[in-house]
């Protein structure tokens, strides 16, 4: 059965069972003309969006519906914890060709509908039209942070360190398996897929951070070179930080060698890895990593803006950072 033959709002009843999982926050969901939710006393607001156009941010021929749903709100939801925040309430829109069957939208769904349940977050509504074109899907998600607990990209002082939350360039590792077709050359491929088509946003993380005086945090989504010159534009800083230092797995070693590439650029160029970037005053870094914190690494330091944003050679030899990760338009 295809979009064509039940129409849009068949659709709607098929999508809106299970997609309130805080009803608390939930007045009036899919059904109206508008959502209406209510707001936490105290709190600030934090709205973001992000759109996944089909042989752009996603190729059928390496995911499907599932792991695409799953991933649409995960790259949201990475933005809210860079934030600080508690993501809330999902907005839906979908452009879709009318001869889409019905059992990939509901897959797609599904997807959406169970990391949405693993992190409270609610469907709330959205929007479906008919393309000619690719499917087009586009992810708009509201989230809510305590005053205090905000953190900009634009808070970084001199002094401070610069961490990053797990290990780096799997994602872009992943993909290359995928392009070049080496899903059967590594016995660990299907790990470095998953963490490509599977994201796992760092929402809890990103929380403690805000509640435990990060100075700045951006998700890694377009590569660290990229991140790290958002942090430093931003803040009016500059950043070095340490190739030897950058955390990345013997899995990526391996992908990059066979490849004949180098296992740092996926990390500094290859983007999706949607770990946090994040600054912290050594002091309070401290008291921070007495709470047993894991998995975060320190990679460099915030320096005089002059300086500009660097990395550190193996041999100690200092040279410009570019932002040449992922860019839609160049």
């Amino acid at each position: 059965m295809t979009l064509k033959q039940i129409g849009e709002f068949s659709l709607i009843d098929l999508i809106k069972e299970d997609t309130v999982h805080n009803k608390d926050t939930v007045i009036e969901g899919i059904g109206d003309d508008a959502a209406v939710v209510s707001t936490t006393e105290g709190y600030l607001q934090l709205l973001t969006t992000d759109m996944l156009v089909e042989n752009i941010h996603f190729n059928l021929n390496f995911t499907d519906f599932y792991k695409l749903g799953n991933k649409a709100i995960a790259v949201n939801l990475s933005d809210i914890a860079a934030m600080g925040g508690v993501p809330r309430q999902a907005l839906i829109s979908m452009a879709l060709p009318k001869d889409t069957e019905i059992k990939n939208i509901l897959e797609l769904y599904k997807g959406m509908k169970d990391i949405c349940k693993k992190f409270s977050v609610n469907i709330v509504g959205g929007d479906t039209v008919s393309t000619f074109g690719p499917i087009v899907i586009n992810v708009a998600l509201v989230g809510e942070v305590k005053k205090e607990n905000l953190v900009k990209r634009s808070g970084a002082q001199v002094g401070d360190l610069l961490l990053v939350s797990g290990a780096l360039g799997s994602s872009a590792a992943g993909l290359e398996i995928l392009q070049n077709d080496l899903k059967d050359k590594f016995d660990f491929a299907k790990e470095l897929i998953k963490k490509h088509l599977v994201p796992n946003p760092r929402v809890e993380l990103g929380q403690l951070l805000g509640k435990n005086k990060a100075t700045s945090i951006d998700d890694i989504s377009d590569g660290l070179a990229s991140e790290c010159n958002e942090i430093a534009s931003a803040s009016q800083v500059g950043i070095r930080i340490y190739k030897e230092k950058i955390p990345v797995s013997k899995e990526v070693h391996a992908v990059a060698e066979y490849l004949n590439k180098s296992y740092v650029d996926y990390a500094l160029y290859g983007g999706e890895d949607f770990e946090l970037l994040f600054t912290m005053n050594p002091r309070d870094l401290e008291n921070f990593s007495k709470k047993n914190i894991a998995d975060i690494f320190v990679i460099g330091e915030i320096v005089n803006v002059k300086e500009g944003v660097t990395i550190v050679d193996f041999d100690g030899q200092s040279t410009i950072l570019e932002a040449k990760g992922y860019n839609h338009f160049r």
